[in-house]
């Protein structure tokens, strides 16, 4: 069976973007490069909420035409536009990039249909917003975090304040030479 698996960076104080959304708290490296692409191994499907959906069709695919883009670039590029990939959304008509499959109701009957299917692991990668609805409804079986060493003082939060509350169980971590704290739970 298929795990639904939260991959995403956070502040120290919770927060999984800037006020505006952005990353540029991120303490980024190649350090950090090779857990993410170790992470990317494990993917059957990438799990967007739309905001996440529209960032990632509107970037990846000009990878693909970039004659300025680094190998590991276009390597990532290639497997985004390939690979299945899942956005939960309420409001969108309709999702038109490679291989996606766009979820806008019955999200507890759809999810575990997925993680019944054969394959890799169902990752959300970031979407904060997709995050805490899966949270709420029980569905994400693992967490895959990164904890940077900044402390934002506002921004988008990870988890609800009425969230219910999980036991998790730490499988791993591991500390990063930039300070970046990886983390991976399960629930108990």
């Amino acid at each position: 069976m298929r795990k639904l698996i939260l991959f995403a960076h956070m502040s120290l104080d919770g927060f999984a973007g800037d006020k505006n959304g952005g990353l540029g708290f991120l303490s980024y490296n190649s350090e950090l490069q090779q857990f993410a692409d170790e992470l990317v191994k494990t993917v059957g499907a990438p799990v967007y909420g739309k905001n996440t959906y529209h960032l990632m069709e509107g970037y990846w695919p000009t990878v693909l035409n970039d004659p300025n883009a680094n190998g590991h670039a276009l390597a990532h590029a290639q497997w985004v536009q390939e690979i299945p990939k899942i956005v939960f959304s309420t409001t969108l008509a309709s999702a038109d990039w490679n291989n996606t499959t766009l979820i806008k109701d019955n999200v507890v009957d759809e999810v575990n249909k997925l993680k019944q299917q054969p394959g890799k692991d169902l990752v959300i990668f970031g979407s904060p917003g997709l995050a805490k609805s899966l949270t709420k409804l029980g569905l994400i079986d693992e967490y895959k975090l990164t904890l940077h060493p900044v402390i934002l003082g506002e921004g988008i939060s990870l988890f609800d304040r009425d969230a219910p509350m999980s036991n998790l169980v730490l499988q791993e971590s591991r500390t990063l030479g930039s300070g970046v704290v990886t983390l991976h739970y399960t629930k108990r």
